[in-house]
């Protein structure tokens, strides 16, 4: 891209990601078409400006996003829920162009407990209080993690457990060097093999050493 005021040679860049946050980004520009775009980088190696269009078809939404500080709290009601995560339209925050909210909440995000669909964590309409993660430039959204709100489970446990303490559980699953039991909720502890009983065994199921 030749930059006003430097036409000796190209020294702007607008990387692919940064064309548009429209659904075909491709189409959004043409050789010899006059753009403005916002710096997003400088490589003094390469004597290149990096830029973004993206920033400046939607200034408000850029502005936005840029003002949120990592580990602040955005509220917002779930918008949309997709077999990838969860959209949030924040209440403070613009409409986006293209998704159903700014705010998004990726599978891993969204609980400390086990699940099998983000349905059984949140539903469409319901209202959620979320950290802020990271602004993510390429889609123009917000990263938020809702389980980061939320007490981590292993850390309550370990809070009220002592040691020496006995504790009863369901096993869950037996494998070669032990067993794991369900201790609480979303808790499981490991049984070591050499700590199942006095006797040694050579597996969980009770099988004892050969001769």
């Amino acid at each position: 891209m030749i930059l006003d005021g430097f036409t000796e040679r190209p020294l702007g860049f607008v990387g692919p990601l940064d064309l548009s946050w429209c659904k075909f980004p491709a189409a959004a520009v043409e050789v010899g078409q006059r753009i403005t775009a916002e710096v997003t980088a400088i490589d003094l190696e390469q004597g290149q400006a990096w830029l973004s269009m993206a920033a400046t078809e939607n200034a408000e939404l850029w502005a936005f996003l840029k003002s949120l500080r990592v580990g602040g709290v955005l509220s917002g009601r779930v918008a949309s829920i997709e077999r990838f995560g969860v959209f949030v339209a924040l209440d403070d925050g613009p409409d986006h162009p293209v998704f159903p909210g700014v705010g998004f909440i990726t599978i891993p995000e969204l609980s400390w407990r086990r699940f099998n669909t983000a349905s059984d964590v949140v539903q469409v309409g319901q209202r959620v209080s979320c950290e802020f993660l990271q602004f993510d430039t390429t889609s123009g959204e917000a990263r938020l993690s809702l389980r980061a709100t939320q007490p981590h489970p292993f850390q309550t446990f370990a809070d009220g457990a002592t040691v020496g303490q006995t504790l009863q559980g369901r096993v869950t699953k037996l494998v070669p060097f032990g067993v794991f039991v369900q201790v609480s909720d979303g808790i499981e502890g490991l049984v070591h093999l050499q700590e199942l009983t006095w006797a040694p065994v050579e597996a969980p199921g009770g099988g004892r050493p050969s001769r």
